[in-house]
């Protein structure tokens, strides 16, 4: 590669290189690794702006059909539907997923990455076994490795909410955001529990908090630990309630200002429109006022921040919404509010909704019904509770014959990256960390950082851009680059030969083989194989030597090639 390229158009100007069969100077490997150290730099995370409230406050309330009747329903704006194709005609598999093929299918899709030792281990213990362990962690999940990390790393995270605010107060503070988003990173990247952690990242997505910086910044550490952990692979009903309840949530949706004078809409909306039933939920527009009065009341403590129910702000007098009615008679209304987040929690709507999000997660962008109507009917079965969900999605027909269906968003890709590497913690492991999400904000994937309600998008298309595509590659090239110098690291990379097998592959085409069975797990195509010699400018059938490029200063750019391909793209 000429070493006049810029760092940034790196992953682009390789594949190119491929494609025409270039070869780079060798002359340039002096010039390469001066140019790579003047361009390192160190950038901070941009700071996102503060959340503003969206909803206006309504002293007099008119009436429900003055309001119906000015409103249009709210249309679903790119949201993934089940699709009414029939089931595929492919055995159901009535014992778990099966092994073999199907583990490295399982490995991608169930974790933050699929890696050697990960789909031995599947293939080892037996899918449905490994299944059965991920969906209990806490008792058949040992770790404690992970788990000291993390406290070692982040010990503010915890904190109280009112410690915080004894703390920080009267300023606010982005450390705490900061915590969660890097130890999010850390449990993706080194956590055994990884089904845990790929559900801890769903459940943010569905039950929005942003982070470093908003309206939460003293308590989203907390939403993080005591509702998405806690209720990951609970059931939905306590999750919904115990969020409602959340000083990180009533600030985010202002919910906390929302009173039987002035009831602020944002959360009576968005609990239905997203967090339950759907826009297509079949309630009116006159419902949403009567959502936020059901819920007025949950506020938080001006001092400490902590959740505390504000009796005098709660509207009494009868309520109905989507089936579910109370007297509300008494001021002391939280029971009222709890009841009717359970009752939203438990309507088939939201069932369906749960069911086509996992679905579109684990399967493909756009589900088979049938698969959505399986998952929707076994959530209702079990009272909203998630696991049975995922075990009855691991073991379906759908499941199994949906492998190359799903691609890695950007945020996945890189951490994936990271792990089929080898990489772990070392003398400065948050300042990795903190790049690492720096580059996934550059890739339009923030963690924790997408600043509507709504989530971000899980399917291919929102993911095709150039800049999502080339900041992935640029993560990959720098871990490549990164794991062939001397200097101290901040985290430890194994070394790159490491990837290759102890006796040298006797030809060029051996050579990329074994690279891709080892980083891939799936055999390339001959022309992809061929491609990728081509690049070394050398055949397939061209001996290899322990002194050629290929093994040495063109490593890293051959690991490069092998994980910028689809093959590697693929959830």
């Amino acid at each position: 590669m000429s070493p006049a390229l810029s760092r940034r158009s790196t992953a682009a100007a390789l594949l190119s290189e491929v494609a025409r069969a270039v070869v780079p100077d060798p002359s340039a490997k002096a010039k390469d690794a001066a140019r790579r150290t003047a361009l390192k730099t160190s950038v901070a995370p941009a700071t996102p702006p503060r959340n503003e409230p969206t909803g206006k406050a309504l002293s007099a309330a008119p009436s429900a059909r003055s309001v119906d009747a000015a409103y249009r329903p709210r249309a679903a704006v790119g949201a993934p539907r089940a699709s009414s194709v029939p089931r595929r005609a492919v055995a159901r598999v009535t014992s778990g997923v099966t092994d073999d093929p199907t583990a490295l299918h399982l490995a991608r899709r169930a974790t933050w990455g699929a890696t050697p030792a990960l789909v031995a281990e599947i293939r080892s213990r037996g899918a449905q076994a490994w299944v059965a362990d991920q969906l209990d962690p806490a008792r058949l999940v040992p770790d404690a490795d992970c788990d000291a990390l993390v406290a070692r790393l982040f010990p503010r995270l915890s904190l109280a909410t009112w410690e915080v605010h004894d703390r920080y107060w009267p300023n606010s503070t982005g450390d705490l955001g900061d915590d969660v988003i890097q130890s999010v990173l850390a449990r993706a990247l080194w956590s055994r529990r990884q089904l845990l952690e790929v559900m801890v990242e769903f459940w943010t997505n569905h039950l929005v908090v942003t982070a470093p910086w908003g309206d939460a910044w003293d308590s989203v550490h907390r939403f993080h630990v005591d509702v998405v952990r806690k209720y990951a692979l609970g059931r939905y009903a306590d999750m919904l309630v115990a969020a409602a309840k959340h000083p990180a949530m009533l600030a985010q949706l202002d919910n906390e200002s929302s009173s039987k004078r002035s009831p602020n809409e944002n959360f009576g909306r968005e609990v239905l429109e997203l967090h339950t039933v759907g826009v297509d939920g079949g309630y009116a527009e006159s419902d949403i006022r009567t959502s936020a009065l059901a819920l007025t009341g949950m506020s938080t403590d001006d001092e400490s921040g902590e959740y505390l129910y504000r009796h005098i702000r709660h509207h009494t007098g009868a309520l109905s919404v989507l089936g579910w009615s109370d007297p509300n008679a008494s001021a002391f209304g939280e029971a009222v509010g709890v009841s009717y987040l359970q009752h939203l929690a438990r309507h088939p709507k939201t069932a369906r909704r749960i069911a086509t999000k996992l679905a579109v997660r684990f399967v493909s962008d756009t589900p088979p019904a049938s698969l959505v109507d399986s998952l929707a009917a076994v959530y209702t079965a079990n009272d909203t509770a998630i696991a049975p969900v995922l075990r009855t999605l691991f073991a379906s027909a759908e499941f199994a014959a949906s492998a190359g269906q799903k691609t890695k968003r950007p945020l996945e890709r890189m951490v994936s990256v990271s792990r089929v590497l080898g990489v772990t913690p070392g003398p400065d492991t948050r300042a990795w960390l903190g790049g690492l999400s720096w580059y996934a904000r550059v890739a339009g994937q923030a963690p924790l950082g997408w600043p509507a309600p709504n989530g971000y998008p899980d399917v291919a298309a929102a993911w095709a851009g150039a800049n999502a595509t080339l900041t992935a590659w640029n993560w990959t090239m720098a871990q490549g680059w990164t794991a062939t110098e001397s200097p101290a690291k901040q985290v430890v990379y194994p070394a790159l030969r490491g990837l290759l097998p102890s006796t040298l592959p006797a030809t060029h085409g051996a050579f990329v083989d074994a690279l891709a069975a080892r980083l891939l797990q799936v055999p390339l195509s001959s022309a992809k194989r061929d491609a990728v010699c081509a690049f070394l400018d050398k055949t397939a059938t061209a001996p290899l030597k322990s002194t050629d490029a290929a093994v040495g200063w063109r490593l890293p750019y051959v690991v490069a090639l092998l994980l910028d391909s689809p093959e590697f793209a693929t959830r």
